[in-house]
């Protein structure tokens, strides 16, 4: 993967990120690729599954891959893969399979304090996080009753995330998340190409905002280039 980037970063025009996708399979290959991508091809960030093989984020064993992120102040794009679980018949996992997948590793992140032990990853949650929005008190409690940590702490953690808006931006959910996300964390993201075009036109209607459409991702990516 780290070679595709290679092969192609000087045809990528300068206003666009270079980004690395790692399924951190293998956390040694998967901590080699994070600092080949992040270092010698200047890169700006990371996609990772939100679990893999069972495994989710927060899991003191992607610590390595964590500390490297960190090290290279990189922006990690945090998307669901499967669920470690068979299929519902007639419930497609993208209608709400992959929601509960995004929230699992956010709840695993911090509940593990990935957001406080490497402070300077900036994590985008897709989809609007999932149910993290709506339901983080009730997460921030359970991360008390596992872990003794103060739940006000972390409800700052779980609003600390930066979240898109692909398939996300309906006229109910869009308010609870501006209502519940640090200023300019809101990310516009429309799930193109998977996502048809009549779909991505459907949730655009909402999320016509500069700041979500292009102002909150310039200003994340400035702030890398200054951590």
């Amino acid at each position: 993967m780290t070679g595709r980037i290679d092969v192609h970063q000087h045809m990528i025009p300068e206003p666009y990120a270079r980004w690395l996708f790692s399924h951190g399979v293998d956390a040694a290959v998967a901590v080699a690729e994070a600092g080949h991508a992040l270092g010698e091809l200047s890169a700006d960030g990371v996609t990772l599954l939100a679990n893999s093989h069972g495994v989710y984020l927060g899991d003191p064993a992607f610590d390595p891959l964590m500390r490297v992120l960190d090290e290279h102040a990189a922006i990690v794009f945090v998307h669901p893969a499967e669920l470690p679980g068979p299929a519902i018949d007639g419930i497609p996992p993208f209608a709400a399979d992959f929601l509960l997948d995004t929230t699992r590793a956010a709840f695993s992140l911090v509940k593990h304090d990935v957001p406080r032990r490497f402070p300077r990853i900036r994590f985008i949650l897709s989809h609007a996080g999932g149910f993290v929005p709506y339901a983080a008190h009730r997460l921030a409690i359970t991360v008390y009753g596992e872990t003794g940590r103060d739940p006000d702490q972390a409800l700052e953690d779980f609003s600390g995330f930066y979240f898109d808006t692909a398939l996300s931006a309906g006229p109910a959910a869009l308010p609870s998340l501006l209502a519940f996300a640090r200023p300019g964390h809101v990310l516009y993201g429309s799930d193109w190409p998977f996502a048809p075009e009549p779909a991505v036109a459907y949730f655009n209607t909402w999320a016509d905002d500069p700041a979500i459409n292009h102002d909150n991702a310039r200003a994340l990516l400035k702030e890398r280039s200054h951590a």
